[in-house]
């Protein structure tokens, strides 16, 4: 029995354009599994349909066709049961702003019938870096502290699966490290973690299994050492000054300074680099690199350029 089954998820909505455009189709047939002890990634553009999956498996919309089980139970005909099966770390600073910390982690711990919790919930603040904040009130707290108190909230009552939904998003470097430290903990406890991210790095260095959606459905399923094996040939990585030639430009990623560049073999690589010092500009910082998630993602995207239009036909 799969911790997380989606078997063939649809859903759709009016269409931002009106009543007389029809339905948007915001998830395209949908079936994906994540095994128990998994720790999966579920990764896709802005739009593609991560978040409207997440709160579907939450209980919080209702699919338009299809089923979702967690642990066994279903999402709609066995609510209860899912849901305390279920702990979801959402995208937006949701937090009461009459309580303190502990206070906040107590009441949680009580809407699941959860009593006498109080030794976990110090585990929690001591595990996330919160102790020192458990009796500051939750309208005190920076932007930071609330994701924290985010994620307490939603591991308070244990549940064996974990969902992440952007969990990192505008958080400091030491939130991010003590966060992953504490889920990879729970994770070889035997969680099960659902992690949506756009820091591909992350999803690269925890995931076991990731799916990739755009559109609406999912255009990659694999194990993440799959994924990256069957990425071909390798990366060019430099510093140039200055703006590229259009017929590199088309081909680079470009972090400012930094351009990366797919090459096959070493002929493209000296190739490449005769077209840069041609248009003037100077190299630095030359590397050689396999492809990395990130180089993965792209190209599973431009492979899959999807419709703008989702009405279905």
């Amino acid at each position: 029995m799969p911790a997380i089954s989606f078997q063939s998820i649809s859903k759709s909505y009016p269409s931002p354009r009106g009543p007389q455009a029809g339905t948007f189709l915001a998830l395209d047939n949908v079936s994906l599994s994540v095994e128990e002890g998994e720790f999966f990634g579920l990764l896709g553009p802005n739009g593609a349909g991560k978040t409207t999956l997440i709160t579907i498996l939450a209980g919080l919309t209702k699919a338009s066709a299809g089923r979702v089980s967690v642990m066994g139970h279903d999402v709609q005909t066995d609510f209860a049961a899912a849901r305390r099966a279920l702990g979801v770390v959402p995208q937006e600073l949701v937090f009461d702003p009459f309580f303190n910390v502990r206070e906040a982690l107590l009441f949680q711990s009580g809407y699941f019938g959860v009593r006498h919790n109080e030794t976990w919930v110090d585990e929690l603040l001591d595990s996330l870096g919160l102790t020192d904040k458990a009796h500051v009130n939750m309208r005190a707290l920076s932007g930071g502290m609330k994701r924290r108190v985010l994620v307490a909230l939603a591991l308070v009552h244990k549940p064996p699966v974990i969902v992440l939904d952007e969990p990192t998003a505008g958080v400091d470097v030491e939130l991010r490290q003590t966060l992953w430290h504490f889920i990879a903990k729970l994770n070889k406890q035997g969680h099960t973690v659902l992690l949506t991210t756009h820091y591909l790095e992350e999803a690269e260095a925890l995931c076991g299994r990731i799916a990739m959606l755009k559109t609406g459905k999912v255009v990659a399923l694999d194990s993440t050492s799959a994924l990256l094996s069957a990425a071909s040939g390798n990366v060019l990585r430099c510093t140039v000054d200055g703006d590229l030639p259009p017929e590199l430009a088309s081909l680079a990623r470009v972090t400012g300074r930094l351009v990366q560049l797919p090459a096959k073999d070493a002929g493209v690589v000296e190739q490449y680099l005769a077209q840069i010092r041609q248009a003037g500009l100077q190299v630095q910082d030359i590397e050689i690199r396999r492809p990395d998630l990130e180089d993965v993602f792209l190209k599973v995207m431009q492979q899959h350029p999807g419709r703008d239009d989702r009405s279905p036909a």
